[in-house]
């Protein structure tokens, strides 16, 4: 093994385990910012989920500038930076529950977000500093830290929801704090060296289109469509579980461990996602993920037993997996290198807007009218997603036949 591709490895494994640490602060607010909104809300349940949108704004408002922070400041002064910005979050959150303040909770959740963003570059970190034929085992260091979070949040929650009683929740929150030291001081261990640029195309010989021309294309419609989709449903449906099933008479902890099983599914399949894409085509599998989301609300239809809830999430994990990752490969075709930023800025731009908008509702929805018609929806918006994906497989068929 050369010196870079061990130097490499060494920085993925650093990258994989903050992964692992401070990504768990997003399965924390995931699995019961929910249930704390509504344990602060007095008769009128309706904004529970607030919370839950608050994180999803605050990852989204973070992106960009996230991205800026570490390219300038390099990955070690950059991430680090990130997991103060978690930690100030989790304190903020903390405090808000033990005043019993719902407004200031959702702004800690938001800020705790805004350290997500910082999370969410890890794996291009990971990329960025190896060399090209290490740069894929890289990046599935780094995912595999996010299976990893789909254990250490969830149990964080349960052996922490309590700690600091009569105050529910309240000592989850703290341990936002705790994991954001831990990572800051794991974080410490890299070599300090600014992001490299490879997102950052050379000139292809082609000038930019505008943006107009390029999100018109029928397949960046379809592919935006769908993957906005699949992610506004997951989001839409995951955030309204743990409201059910504590609804039903479960407990705390039961809902956290199926949100735990619905994570690991979301992130378990990434590793062969790619290699099903290569061989069945984008379309096929896209169209797969989507058919899951609905077995996904028809078993959840079907009874409300926990089995009924579990495998309705393992199922959301999936469908997700497949219909969001196909989906971005879909986009990731419509677009020359020169155009790349504000076609990804433009289409992150809409994604995260319309999650942060379906984990609001998914409070009102399930306050107004319950688990069955939260799951009801789904069909109609899955059978959307796949009519457009049809109709642009069949357009494209026709193409081919023209030419042929």
């Amino acid at each position: 093994m050369s010196p870079a591709e061990r130097e490499a490895r060494r920085t993925a494994l650093i990258l994989a385990s903050s992964q692992a640490i401070v990504g768990s602060a997003s399965s924390i607010c995931l699995s019961i910012g929910g249930l704390a909104g509504y344990y602060l809300l007095a008769a009128d349940k309706s904004l529970a989920t607030a919370p839950v949108t608050g994180f999803n704004v605050g990852m989204a408002l973070a992106a960009l500038p996230a991205a800026a922070l570490i390219r300038r400041a390099g990955t070690r002064s950059g991430f680090m930076f990130g997991t103060l910005v978690t930690a100030i979050g989790g304190v903020i959150a903390t405090s808000a529950l033990f005043q019993g303040l719902f407004w200031p909770f959702v702004i800690g959740l938001l800020v705790v977000g805004g350290g997500g963003a910082f999370v969410q570059q890890l794996r291009f970190a990971a990329a960025d500093n190896a060399p090209p034929a290490f740069k894929a085992r890289a990046i599935s260091f780094v995912m595999a830290g996010g299976l990893i979070t789909a254990v250490i949040g969830p149990q964080i929650v349960i052996f922490t929801h309590e700690l600091l009683a009569p105050v529910q929740f309240a000592g989850s929150f703290a341990a936002i704090v705790v994991l954001a030291a831990i990572g800051a001081l794991n974080l410490s261990l890299l070599r300090e060296r600014p992001m490299g640029h490879a997102g950052v195309a050379a000139a292809d010989g082609h000038s930019a289109r505008p943006l107009a021309e390029i999100i018109t294309q029928p397949r960046f419609l379809a592919a935006l469509i769908c993957g906005v989709g699949s992610f506004a449903l997951m989001s839409f449906v995951m955030t309204g579980a743990p409201l059910a099933m504590v609804g039903c008479g479960f407990s705390a902890d039961e809902a956290t461990l199926g949100i735990s099983w619905h994570v690991m599914a979301m992130f378990g399949p990434s590793f062969f996602t790619g290699r099903l894409i290569h061989r069945f085509g984008v379309e096929r599998i896209v169209a797969i993920g989507l058919l899951l989301l609905i077995a996904c609300a028809a078993i959840a239809l079907m009874g409300i037993e926990l089995w009924h809830f579990w495998t309705s999430l393992i199922l959301l994990g999936l469908g997700w997996n497949f219909g969001f990752i196909g989906a971005t490969a879909m986009v990731a075709d419509t677009y020359r290198p020169v155009e790349k930023a504000k076609a990804q800025g433009f289409h992150d731009f809409v994604l995260f807007g319309t999650v942060a908008f379906s984990s609001l509702m998914a409070g009102t929805v399930y306050n107004a009218w319950g688990w069955e018609m939260l799951n009801w929806i789904v069909f109609p918006v899955a059978v959307l997603c796949l009519a457009v994906l049809g109709a642009l497989v069949l357009s494209s068929r026709k193409r081919e036949t023209a030419r042929a």
